[in-house]
């Protein structure tokens, strides 16, 4: 991964520049999902967990994650913040099973990262946390990257 996001302009003549935000899938089996996640300018997602590993690298743009921690109550799980990281051109971070984190494009133009999930990223049961209440729900893909497309590369 460092060295396919070591060389942005190498990278963009095999799977393009990024013209439009989106979800581009590379590459989709039950043991790994490889996508092209091109991020909207300044756009934002809820707090989500991927319920696998996964590995990213950015290769134009930024991505500030921002990173959550479980907090047990009586009745429902909550998270509370437990740092964060700001990932730049040809910048690599590996995400535990657990991890749960927000994404932020803080750019006023695309950013886009090569996302590797150590399993099928889109049929895993997964978790995403109320912006206004961190209450925990059920993972939405719909409501969570709502205004960007999916797409499948021939």
């Amino acid at each position: 991964m460092a060295r396919a996001v070591s060389d942005p302009a190498a990278l963009m003549r095999v799977i393009g520049e990024p013209e439009k935000a989106g979800v581009q899938v590379l590459h989709k089996s039950p043991d790994l999902t490889v996508v092209n996640l091109l991020w909207a300018p300044r756009q934002i997602t809820l707090p989500h967990d991927h319920a696998m590993p996964a590995l990213i690298g950015m290769y134009t743009g930024r991505e500030d994650n921002f990173f959550w921690r479980r907090v047990a109550n009586p009745t429902k799980f909550q998270i509370e913040t437990a740092g964060g990281e700001a990932l730049g051109v040809g910048d690599v971070t590996i995400l535990g099973h657990d991890v749960v984190h927000s994404v932020v494009n803080p750019l006023c133009k695309i950013s886009a990262a090569i996302h590797v999930y150590l399993g099928n990223f889109f049929e895993a049961e997964r978790s995403m946390w109320s912006a206004e209440t961190l209450v925990e729900e059920p993972y939405d893909m719909t409501k969570a990257i709502q205004g960007m497309p999916l797409q499948k590369r021939d």
